[in-house]
């Protein structure tokens, strides 16, 4: 045994009998081990499909930040070696067509680059770098170009110092400073995690592999993403949003071709609606999109489609699968991984199939399509987190970063020869660390909710669990309303779970996975059923005869934190909650979030159309009867929801002489628990835990 799995992990074998080694003494799961999980956040196949290289991101020392490096093993899990090294982040990781270099994005300078690796490693070479974002990257046929999106930052201020010539006392440049002031024009100008957006958008771009030399392809105010290279390498397609306001029409984008020497663009028709991940078809005479013909319709709720059409125009744009129900990307949340990563379709070599990421019940998988159209089909089986996907040119396998219910990411190789496979795996980065721990497996339930609804939940129970004990319980809520909990790693609930509480998680209506009548049920109506949903599972939950009932509590992050805030305005049944990065108005999270506007396709209206609408729905109205306990937590440079929304609450309730609490996090953005600075997002999990431990620990 040990033998083998030193072959398939890259080692050498033993060359003679081992001693028995004593079997590590296992411990529950700490807060601090956020800073041991290695996280796999990019990667891509080989076009000859025999090697992997992905990125690897860990936290610093002291910490504070995160660094990420490129590796590389075989497909069969041999060779398994680091890339790059040093204190920067490497990611994006590109083949070219021959195989013999990786293109990445790095900052290794003044400002980030792309630069070229040799694939068996070495020194990198920098080809170019500029003040901005790159993204979307990828090789011409002839690996002579690299075609890119770049996105420049606005010009420092006139009198700012020269921060390539300039140094303070420490031989540092100095910080850029602050503008005097911000001239807004736009309704989007911000967006969470980023900041305040530059003034130019997002561009094709390409530069020449030699000298680094680069050719901007388009130009004006609007923005140019997810850019393609033809087969002949003489095209590029696009999207962009060209309508007069792109920012009041978020969903109307429309379908370009560019050519690669430069010159006038061509849209491509297609139905009025969103148009994402455009890819050529291997003849170069069709491109595959994902979209769908409801651009004034609620976030989330009507599916992306797998659509094709021809180059010229001809054939029209017709959607391939109309009926299916499901997205077309991962909508599994975990706090391992970013999310609601989209991966452009694949076309088999042959042009006969189109395989794609899509969300079900709890899974994230790939699904497979007939470039006839009609239904997909499963090329993977089993309960799977799939948060990353590449093919390479033969069509016989992809490579995937894959995470079930008891180990974070890793990479795994699909079999696409077959018409189903399961997954597997050939990297163990995180096996070392697992040995040492004990990991609960959550149990999948389904329970009965109004309407004759069956609702999807897990149990996680404490890794020492005894029966005829009596547990506090926590129930969690995820956030978006349309994403869901899944069949992934969540080392937050195995926290909870290793601290001594059963914790259930549910994908109650609004949620994702179950199709769009599922997801839009709570359209105008959040608070409705997806509060019935919640209830009902608590009643399922507390019924279990290893739950205390008189000591549950309730937390959720986002729209979680918009339930949490419903859920203790309209009951006193849990002993304690905690509401982070939470929606408690809905009148004024209109105007203060990113992109307050777009909600109005969600609550039927904007707030001054709609105002008992979004007063009936703001948990703000109920606060006068909340009673439970309340931790409130939010970042304080979240502007997807940003932290008005918690001091409104927090001064209602301490007006009220409510128990309750404020935590604020410094620099941090909406997504603290996932990417947050590793230390606060330690301190997090410690104030969560101090809160739940204080109500529903027996003394």
């Amino acid at each position: 045994m040990k033998a083998s799995l030193r072959l398939r992990l890259g080692g050498a074998p033993d060359t003679e009998d081992p001693v028995p080694a004593r079997r590590p003494t296992r411990r529950p799961i700490r807060i601090d081990d956020i800073s041991r999980i290695k996280f796999l956040r990019t990667l891509a196949l080989s076009p000859d499909e025999e090697h992997v290289v992905f990125s690897v991101e860990t936290t610093a020392p002291d910490n504070k930040k995160y660094y990420s490096h490129l590796w590389r093993c075989g497909v069969d899990g041999r060779d398994l070696r680091q890339l790059t090294f040093g204190e920067r982040s490497d990611s994006n990781p590109v083949f070219s067509p021959d195989g013999q270099q990786i293109a990445f994005v790095s900052r290794r300078g003044e400002h980030p680059g792309i630069h070229l690796l040799p694939v068996d490693g070495g020194e990198a070479r920098t080809l170019v770098e500029k003040d901005g974002a790159f993204a979307w990257l990828s090789f011409t046929p002839d690996c002579k170009t690299i075609i890119c999106a770049f996105r420049a930052n606005d010009p420092p201020l006139t009198g700012e110092p020269d921060r390539k010539t300039a140094t303070t006392e420490k031989g540092k440049p100095p910080a850029r400073e602050a503008p005097l002031y911000r001239h807004i024009t736009r309704l989007f100008y911000r967006l969470d995690g980023e900041g305040f957006l530059p003034k130019d958008g997002y561009h094709v771009w390409a530069f020449d592999v030699g000298t680094g030399k680069g050719r901007q392809l388009t130009r004006g105010r609007f923005d140019e993403t997810s850019p393609t290279v033809s087969p002949d390498g003489k095209w590029i397609a696009f999207t962009t949003n060209r309508r007069p306001d792109p920012d009041r029409d978020p969903l109307r984008q429309d379908l370009y071709l560019v050519p690669i020497k430069g010159g006038p663009i061509r849209r491509i028709k297609t139905p009025e609606g969103p148009v994402d991940s455009p890819q050529f078809s291997p003849d170069g005479q069709k491109i595959v999109y994902l979209g769908h013909t409801d651009p004034d319709g609620p976030w989330g709720v009507t599916p992306y489609h797998v659509w094709v059409v021809g180059t010229s125009g001809n054939p029209a744009a017709r959607d391939l699968c109309p009926r299916y129900d499901r997205e077309p990307s991962d909508q599994t949340i975990t706090d391992t991984g970013e999310g609601f990563k989209i991966i452009p379709p694949h076309w088999s070599p042959d042009g006969r199939e189109l395989s794609f990421l899509s969300s079900q019940t709890g899974a994230t998988l790939v699904a497979r399509l007939s470039a006839r159209g009609g239904a997909p089909r499963w090329a993977v089986r089993g309960q799977w987190h799939i948060m990353d996907l590449a093919f390479g040119r033969k069509g016989q396998r992809a490579a995937a970063i894959i995470s079930n219910e008891t180990r974070p990411a890793e990479i795994a190789v699909i079999d696409l020869s077959k018409k189903s496979s399961t997954p597997r795996l050939i990297t163990d980065l995180n096996g070392a660390w697992l040995k040492t721990i004990h990991v609960s497996k959550p149990q999948e339930v389904w329970f009965n909710s109004t309407g004759k609804n069956r609702v999807q939940g897990w149990v996680l129970k404490p890794p020492q669990f005894r029966t005829g004990r009596r547990y506090p319980g926590i129930v969690e809520i995820h956030g978006g309303p349309r994403a869901q909990y899944g069949y992934t790693f969540f080392h937050e609930m195995q926290l909870l779970a290793a601290r001594g509480y059963v914790v259930f998680y549910t994908n109650p209506r609004g949620s994702q996975g179950r199709g769009a009548a599922w997801s839009g049920s709570i359209v105008n109506g959040w608070g409705t059923v997806d509060y019935e949903d919640i209830m009902s599972g608590t009643d399922w939950f507390v019924a279990q005869r290893y739950i205390n009932p008189k000591l549950v509590g309730v937390t959720g992050g986002s729209y979680g934190g918009y339930m949490t805030n419903w859920i203790v305005g309209h009951t006193n049944r849990f002993k304690a909650a905690v509401t982070q990065r939470s929606v408690v108005d809905l009148r004024s999270f209109f105007g203060t979030t990113d992109l307050g506007w777009d909600w109005s396709r969600e609550f039927n209206g904007n707030p001054w159309e709609n105002p008992a609408g979004y007063a009936r729905m703001s948990p703000l109205t109920y606060a006068r009867k909340i009673r439970t306990p309340l931790l409130i937590e939010h970042s304080e440079h979240d502007w997807r929801c940003n932290i008005e929304q918690a001091e409104q609450l927090y001064i209602t309730l301490k007006v009220l002489r409510r128990t309750v609490e404020l935590v604020r996090w410094p620099e941090e953005p909406h997504g603290l628990s996932r990417h947050g600075r590793p230390d606060r997002r330690m301190a997090r999990l410690e104030q969560i835990l101090r809160w739940f431990d204080k109500y529903l620990q027996r003394r």
